[in-house]
């Protein structure tokens, strides 16, 4: 199947959303973790820088409790231009992995059929491409071979790193790689870490 490299941040609810979009998807998706995301000021923040830098899709279930978390999103925002919604149609059914269907009885993200999905981001406009050119990614091992991670002032450097990126200071090494993917490029992140001592 081909995949759709989306070039803005994605944002669903659960873990399960985020892997029914990630068999077609090559992008950053990150989850609230449902009603998570109320509590949670890191990623809020990471959130907003992301909204801020590479712009936000955000596609939550049709029932009430995503219409919160998109309220939520809206609000941590600032109802940024760079934020776009996405609805998914409300279709009754029940997912395969539920014993029973959710409280109103609509289909989640993970419920929805692939192509659908695929539509929903083309009748969008959405900003990306098929996947045919090949770029290089941030990996882990570029984190260790800059010194953002696996020595004894890893953590102090990344937080640098973080400070100039203006992401949640906190942020772990692992968490941190599909964010810089979605921020810079490869070479883009060679030139960055090459200036933080």
């Amino acid at each position: 199947m081909s995949m759709l490299k989306i070039n803005q941040a994605i944002l669903v609810e659960g873990k399960y959303d985020k892997i029914k979009l990630s068999s077609f998807i090559d992008g950053v998706i990150l989850t609230t973790e449902g009603f998570q995301i109320f509590k949670n000021k890191e990623k809020c923040a990471m959130i907003k820088t992301l909204a801020d830098t590479t712009g936000l899709l955000v596609i939550t279930d049709s029932d009430v409790a995503g219409f919160k978390i998109r309220n939520f999103i809206k609000s941590i925002t600032q109802n940024s231009p760079n934020v776009m919604n996405l609805y998914i149609p409300q279709i009754k059914g029940k997912e395969k992995r539920k014993h029973m269907a959710s409280k109103e009885g609509y289909l989640g993200v993970e419920g929805l059929d692939i192509q659908l999905l695929k539509e929903l981001f083309e009748q969008h406009q959405v900003n990306y491409q098929s996947q045919e050119k090949v770029t290089r990614k941030i990996t882990k091992l570029d984190l260790y071979e800059y010194g953002f991670s696996g020595t004894d002032n890893s953590g102090q450097k990344r937080a640098r790193l973080l400070s100039v990126l203006k992401l949640p200071s906190h942020l772990s090494a692992n968490a941190l790689i599909p964010v810089l993917n979605a921020l810079l490029s490869y070479e883009e992140f060679q030139k960055l870490a090459q200036t933080i001592e």
